[in-house]
């Protein structure tokens, strides 16, 4: 944001909200988006609508015009365009994958290689290991993980589970990548060093790791072993893939060049577009389709008429239409996230927070949980890592707390807990990539939830966590809060 906007939007937000008016948009956003899911069965695009407006209505009656409130929507828009043209660029990447036989040949040798006992665990490692090297979980999630949707239903494994085991390994690996936009966001905000914030991580995110893995692995000796497809199913999906499509171990090269273009730090948009092109080109030259046809498989999705009804539901999807319910849903959440965080409601709540909040426990738990209500309020991975970095960070050192503890707490509670929210922009690109909604999956989901966990245990401990001396305290605010040390000081 420029210094102008910033001006801007102090000026627009210098009314005050009291906590009480602050938090009626988000319970009447809640309760209808609770009423639209369980009893009507429908989708979240009305109720936030609904908190938008009921936002809007509280902010004119504290006194914002039209015009700032309209703003600030189109605000929270603009945050979220970055995430749109991603979302968009991953139909026409699954769509040009299906057709080019991509898709069916990952799942195709997949399955001849994989255990289904040991499948969960080993998509895990293998996404883990995927982001870690690229530094992003959506591009390892529209990449390895699509494939390993495919090939786990295939087993006739639960998709959720599947889902849950992608999520965890590419989190881990998003997490602790320097490569990471939200890695280097949350250091460089909370003024830490990369690699000493990335190995003060480890505390939470390793045990996180391993907890999942050990739960995935009785989960597959225990459970799948007995519920996989048999190898009469499997072999007629394989015979229907080879029917359907050139199956040929050098289309793999395609993800493999996609994951290197990363790799070697070429941009997220630039290595989706080219792994499109590669898409496309395949569909035409090793698939045989007409120009005309591969096109409108980018427009429009795969559309496959075979005579096994699990291969169908696997390749029939991808393209730019069939992404727009999440670009629509994505659009509409930030609407509301923009009202609330521009008005200042959201600042009033966890102002709030932050009073309540003594002591170590008291001050860590409170960052976590301010994170997880951002990401639920604003719908925004990036908000929920940079709001309450604005608010905690004096709180951190004046409490001798060094800042590295903060910038841990961020990603726990901030970059994990947001593929928990159906309408924040990450569980909404999971939605549309692996195609499993977030209560489904959040079971699975093992490592995102049992990271923030174990970061409140080791704030109640002690362990893991770095004091500073008062004298280090007094360095840090007289160089990052000049004014306002002095006028302690005085």
């Amino acid at each position: 944001m420029s210094d102008s906007n910033n001006e801007l939007f102090e000026h627009k937000t210098k009314k005050e909200f009291n906590f009480f008016l602050a938090v009626i948009p988000l319970i009447v956003m809640v309760i209808s988006m609770l009423y639209a899911i369980v009893v009507l069965e429908t989708d979240p695009h009305l109720p936030l609508i609904i908190g938008t407006a009921t936002g809007m209505i509280v902010a004119a009656f504290v006194g914002f015009k039209w015009d700032d409130l309209e703003e600030m929507m189109y605000k929270g828009i603009r945050l979220a365009l970055p995430a749109v043209v991603i979302i968009m660029l991953v139909g026409l990447i699954i769509g040009s994958w299906i057709g080019g036989g991509v898709v069916a040949t990952m799942i195709y040798y997949g399955l001849m290689i994989i255990s289904p006992q040991f499948f969960l665990v080993t998509i895990l490692v293998i996404c883990a290991i995927v982001s870690l090297a690229i530094g992003s979980s959506w591009s390892t999630m529209a990449t390895i993980g699509v494939a390993g949707m495919g090939i786990g239903m295939s087993m006739g494994i639960n998709p959720a589970m599947i889902a849950g085991a992608v999520i965890s390994g590419s989190y881990f690996g998003d997490k602790m990548s320097p490569l990471s936009d939200t890695t280097n966001l949350a250091a460089g905000l909370t003024n830490t060093d990369l690699f000493i914030h990335i190995r003060h991580m480890l505390y939470t995110t390793v045990p996180g790791l391993i907890v999942a893995l050990t739960v995935f692995f009785f989960i597959g000796i225990n459970v799948i072993g007995s519920a996989t497809a048999s190898p009469e199913d499997i072999e007629a999906m394989m015979a229907s893939m080879n029917e359907n499509f050139v199956i040929s171990p050098w289309l793999l090269l395609v993800p493999a060049l996609v994951i290197l273009c990363i790799i070697l730090k070429v941009k997220a948009l630039p290595a989706l577009v080219i792994g499109v092109l590669l898409g496309f080109i395949c569909n035409i030259f090793v698939q045989g389709d007409a120009f005309a046809d591969a096109a409108s498989i980018l427009m429009n999705g795969y559309v496959l008429e075979s005579n096994n009804e699990m291969v169908d539901s696997l390749f029939n999807r991808g393209g730019l239409m069939d992404m727009m319910y999440t670009v629509s849903l994505t659009i509409v959440a930030m609407t509301f996230a923009g009202v609330l965080e521009y008005t200042g409601m959201l600042k009033a709540i966890m102002q709030q927070i932050l009073k309540i909040a003594k002591g170590t426990f008291g001050i860590i738990t409170a960052t976590i949980v301010s994170c997880f209500a951002t990401n639920a309020t604003c719908s925004e991975q990036y908000i929920s890592i940079v709001v309450p970095s604005r608010m905690y960070l004096k709180t951190f050192i004046e409490n001798n707390l060094h800042s590295k503890n903060l910038s841990r707490s961020l990603e726990d509670g901030g970059t994990l807990t947001s593929v928990f929210i159906p309408w924040n922009t990450c569980g909404v690109f999971i939605y549309g990539t692996l195609g499993v909604a977030a209560w489904e999956y959040a079971p699975f989901a093992i490592l995102n939830f049992t990271v923030p966990v174990i970061a409140v245990i080791l704030a109640a401990t002690g362990f893991g966590i770095t004091k500073i001396s008062d004298k280090e305290r007094d360095a840090y605010l007289a160089k990052h809060y000049p004014e306002e040390h002095k006028t302690a000081e005085a």
